[in-house]
């Protein structure tokens, strides 16, 4: 953006923040303002367009504290009726360019006189202040290069170099499956692009992936933003995720968690493994199977089986009667015993 435009742009009236706004308020109105007029929200709509680039303007300059001093040292002197107009001072004629730089000089638009050299170092007028020089007092010597041209677009364009493309966001959902293994998406941006990227194995529900360079354009000669990827994954019917852990549910017998077993239980990649219940394993007790987890940069995490006694819904008569004989032979003892202690403490 040439610089003479911030005279005409209030970027705190854009971002909807006051003039003495810190850096996480004026943060914070443009993720609101951003959010709210990103093209991906309002498709077709140019005036919604137009209002996200001009946030995205307004926040690049006032998140950047040498850009926002220069920018409220423009504003100031465009407040106080300066303009670029030519023509004589005074009562009833237009206001130039000495009324702009007063500042610089001795309090009034006759103390500071302000010519343009079309040559080098002593071929201007005798007596009077090079333009140029002003510049570079206000700016920090960025006008330098501006003989001969936009003494603005060089003095502050200079200074800041070209800008570097906005991060763009987007979302895409993954199987549990593809989340733990790794999987390639395409996207589609909001232009029409197509982006295609790799989903690193082991990715969690809710997990940002920041993919370089496929972001917003920036300036001419600039590098373009990233991609930020928020990822969701998909529930699975039978297994869950506890860090780099999967779990499982293991449904046994009564006889096997009474008397002991070995059983089998199925893993992610289709392979059952076999684990040893002890005798009288109790529900809820988990059984660890050594790396059959999650890859992660760490290492691969286990599989966590807890078992789930299931209590059977029919009984045959032999089986009833076997049921009532152990119950018989467990006659006086309280399984709830020590739970109404532990709660009269």
């Amino acid at each position: 953006m040439a610089s003479q435009d911030w005279f005409e742009k209030d970027f705190y009236a854009i971002l909807g923040v006051p003039k003495d706004a810190d850096a996480a308020a004026i943060k914070k109105a443009y993720r609101k303002l951003a959010k709210q007029h990103h093209p991906d929200r309002n498709a077709g709509d140019a005036a919604a367009e137009q209002r996200f680039k001009d946030v995205g303007e307004a926040h690049a300059v006032l998140s950047d504290p040498k850009q926002r001093q220069e920018y409220d040292a423009v504003r100031s002197m465009a407040g106080g009726g300066a303009r670029f107009r030519a023509g004589a001072g005074g009562p009833g004629g237009a206001t130039g360019f000495e009324d702009i730089f007063s500042a610089f000089g001795s309090g009034g638009a006759g103390g500071s006189r302000v010519r343009f050299s079309s040559g080098g170092p002593g071929q201007g007028q005798p007596g009077g202040e090079d333009i140029n020089d002003l510049l570079s007092q206000m700016f920090g010597g960025g006008a330098g290069g501006a003989r001969g041209g936009d003494p603005f677009a060089s003095g502050f364009r200079g200074a800041r170099g070209p800008r570097p493309g906005a991060d763009v966001n987007a979302r895409t959902t993954l199987g549990f499956r593809d989340a733990v293994e790794g999987s390639t998406v395409t996207l589609t941006t909001a232009d029409g692009a197509r982006v295609t990227t790799k989903i690193p194995a082991g990715v969690r529900d809710g997990q940002k992936i920041r993919v370089r360079g496929k972001g917003g354009e920036g300036d001419p000669g600039a590098a373009k933003g990233d991609l930020i990827l928020t990822v969701s994954v998909e529930k699975h019917p039978v297994f869950g995720r506890d860090g780099d852990h999967l779990t499982v549910d293991l449904p046994v017998t009564f006889a096997e968690a009474a008397l002991g077993a070995t059983v089998a239980v199925p893993t992610l990649d289709g392979t059952p493994v076999r684990v040893k219940v002890a005798p009288g394993t109790p529900s809820g007790r988990v059984l660890r199977v050594k790396g059959r987890g999650v890859a992660g940069r760490h290492g691969t995490g286990d599989l966590l089986a807890r078992v789930q006694v299931v209590v059977p819904q029919r009984l045959t008569d032999e089986a009833r009667a076997a049921v009532e004989t152990l119950r018989d032979a467990e006659a006086g003892a309280d399984p709830r015993a020590t739970l109404f202690q532990q709660a009269a403490t």
